[in-house]
């Protein structure tokens, strides 16, 4: 069963002369439950606009949603928060982690916002990502491969049936890179969470069995792509 389907998704935004400029239609996606699957695309080309408008941050122009069975489609902002935080987890590209809280606090806090704070739950998670002595850092204290798996943590906090990724290994180098995806990876299927995860980095998008370019799923990059004059 899907808990991911995305039927004639629209996104325009307006640009600073005031025109209008398309920058997501997309007839249709789909993610099963349980399921991993990577999104290819250059930077500026609508990932994150795209995940954005999945996890009800962003409120398309058009088109259908539908989270774990929950359409988005036509809910008002407390509404789109309230299916984001019981099915989505979130992984950002910076982290986005409060830095007057400790690692524990951080994980916690976005618990607040689903099924209720669990401590234990919260602290299990950490141990499980390698942070279990380092539960009372604060981000200053971590290294950025820790950070992120602080971030890694919180998005699992709330058990989500999605989790969305964008470019999680950006800031990361090499080495790091690959120990983060296979953290990120192993920990969604321990959780039975799906994972969409967004990148343009070639040995990460090498690692998934399911691989989309979003240039194939949006009709607008098309659109732009035979508009520009050949070289």
């Amino acid at each position: 069963m899907p808990v991911l389907e995305i039927h004639d998704l629209l996104k325009i935004f307006l640009t600073p002369a005031g025109e209008k400029l398309t920058v997501l239609d997309v007839p249709g996606f789909t993610l099963d439950s349980g399921a991993q699957a990577a999104l290819r695309g250059s930077s500026g080309s609508g990932k994150t606009t795209l995940l954005h408008c999945i996890a009800g941050i962003l409120a398309p122009d058009r088109g259908r949603i539908a989270v774990a069975g929950e359409d988005l489609t036509g809910l008002g902002e407390a509404e789109r928060d309230r299916v984001r935080a019981l099915n989505i987890g979130y992984i950002f590209q910076t982290f986005n982690l409060l830095q007057g809280y400790t690692a524990l606090e951080n994980v916690a806090l976005g618990m607040m916002f689903g099924r209720g704070v669990d401590e234990g739950f919260a602290r299990n998670l950490l141990e499980r990502v390698g942070l279990g002595e380092r539960l009372h850092y604060r981000p200053r204290q971590l290294s950025v491969g820790q950070q992120q798996r602080v971030a890694v943590a919180r998005a699992l906090a709330n058990r989500p049936k999605l989790v969305l990724a964008d470019e999680p290994t950006g800031n990361l180098d090499p080495q790091s890179a690959r120990e983060s995806l296979e953290l990120i990876r192993s920990t969604c299927r321990e959780q039975e969470a799906a994972l969409l995860l967004v990148s343009h980095d070639r040995e990460v998008l090498g690692a998934f069995e399911r691989v989309e370019e979003l240039s194939d799923l949006n009709r607008a990059m098309r659109a732009r792509a035979a508009a520009e004059p050949s070289a």
